[in-house]
């Protein structure tokens, strides 16, 4: 394993996951000999980080924390920065000023085979991610080094009611409690109150979501027709803003359902589904219903709101996504995909490079062995088991993780020279 030892380290945190994920991961790394500081941008932040003493709040404009973040760099002796997402203005003008000085940048992401792992990268995540640039013989190569079987997910998941209430916490302060951050502006184009009124209405309906979600469920899947699915992202998702084609998620419904009208056999169907965050901001079924008419595919189209995407792959025939994690779960069942925008999981042994008409007319199945050793690549170095959401989910994650932040090599290269640590297998709870 490599040298862990802390010398000199010095952490910049800046924005998080919603909840307490990056304190606690903090005062582990001060339990290991490392200096930890966080700088925070809006009440949000304040509320979710109690070390007080390593506090440094940002109360200018954005237009001037390129400038404050280089001072910020000097004036602690910065050696690392660790920030959720890479893409937000503050994050990206963060990730240059650190790589200008030669220091280590630690990126964290939702998995990219959620919602069972979560992603740790170095240098950035998603379209700039190390592994855009790795081939699939690569990844062969590196893996020869390692004989770990890779682990199994757990049979349940409990991360959505928590990572809904905390992001619902940390928009009532940024809304009640902000005054001192007057100059805050938010990285997404709702407003902060609106995003608070979503999230409590997505809390307050999640039993009647359920039960609509069941229903249409069971409509679909005994409805005895063949069905392809329509993998929706959230529109203010930074992997679908930065990394994909379209301005906008009806943008990519519109072009969807036009290829499936011109490709599919007439008996078949096309099911919409939307991520499992929607919250109703972007107006998804008045558009898949216009669409619909304009297009002569009344009753052939299905929208179902969310809920778990195994029962659905289970016959499925095909599936499209912009770049969503989702694509994976996919690909794990051999079952073809076509993806339009930059995912790391987009390698041509495995993705359509097929016309959406031909994909729909008649998908090609991906090289399933390419894809397992994929998949097997990610889980022994970027994909670590946990949540930043649940406390049971949490622990599993610092478990591992720390040590990894502390290694002299990120998770590829640690790989590559052997000195990867071994992976905890993951428990099945029933």
């Amino acid at each position: 394993m490599s040298d862990t030892r802390t010398e000199q380290r010095v952490f910049l945190f800046l924005q998080g996951p919603h909840g307490p994920f990056f304190h606690q991961l903090a005062r582990m790394l001060r339990l290991a000999g490392a200096e930890v500081w966080r700088v925070g941008f809006n009440a949000g932040d304040s509320a979710f980080w109690p070390h007080r003493d390593s506090y440094l709040p940002y109360r200018d404009r954005v237009e001037e924390w390129a400038k404050a973040c280089d001072a910020i760099l000097v004036d602690k002796k910065i050696t690392d920065i660790v920030l959720y997402g890479d893409t937000r203005q503050i994050h990206a003008e963060a990730v240059t000023c650190a790589r200008a000085r030669g220091l280590g940048v630690h990126v964290f992401e939702e998995g990219y085979m959620r919602p069972y792992w979560v992603t740790y990268e170095r240098g950035g995540s998603n379209g700039n991610s190390r592994l855009m640039e790795m081939s699939v013989d690569a990844m062969r190569q590196m893996l020869e080094l390692s004989d770990m079987d890779a682990p199994l997910p757990p049979a349940r998941w409990g991360d959505l009611r928590e990572h809904v209430f905390y992001g619902a916490l940390y928009h009532w302060f940024v809304m009640f409690r902000n005054r001192p951050y007057r100059h805050f502006s938010p990285h997404r184009d709702l407003p902060v109150t609106a995003e608070f009124k979503l999230y409590m209405r997505r809390l307050l309906k999640m039993p009647l979501s359920a039960l609509e979600r069941r229903i249409a469920s069971l409509r679909i899947r005994r409805g005895g027709f063949p069905y392809h699915l329509a993998l929706l992202q959230l529109e203010h998702d930074s992997s679908f803003r930065a990394h994909s084609p379209f301005a906008s998620m009806s943008e990519f419904i519109e072009v969807v359902m036009r290829g499936f009208a011109a490709g599919a056999p007439r008996h078949h169907h096309l099911v919409i589904k939307a991520h499992p965050l929607e919250d109703g901001r972007v107006a998804v079924r008045h558009d898949i219903r216009r669409m619909a008419r304009a297009l002569g595919l009344q009753g052939r189209v299905h929208y179902l709101r969310g809920g778990k995407l195994a029962q659905l792959l289970a016959d499925t025939r095909s599936a499209v996504t912009v770049n969503s994690t989702s694509g994976q779960q996919v690909l794990y069942r051999g079952i073809p995909l076509k993806t339009f925008g930059a995912a790391v999981y987009a390698k041509p042994e495995f993705v359509s490079t097929q016309t959406l008409e031909d994909f729909f007319a008649g998908a090609q199945r991906p090289d399933r062995r390419a894809y397992q050793d994929f998949r097997r690549f990610l889980l022994e170095t970027s994909q670590i088991a946990g949540g930043f959401y649940a406390g049971r989910a949490r622990r599993q994650l610092l478990r591992q993780v720390v040590d990894m932040m502390l290694s002299a090599d990120d998770p590829y290269d640690a790989l590559k020279s052997g000195t990867a640590a071994p992976r905890q297998q993951l428990r099945i709870v029933h």
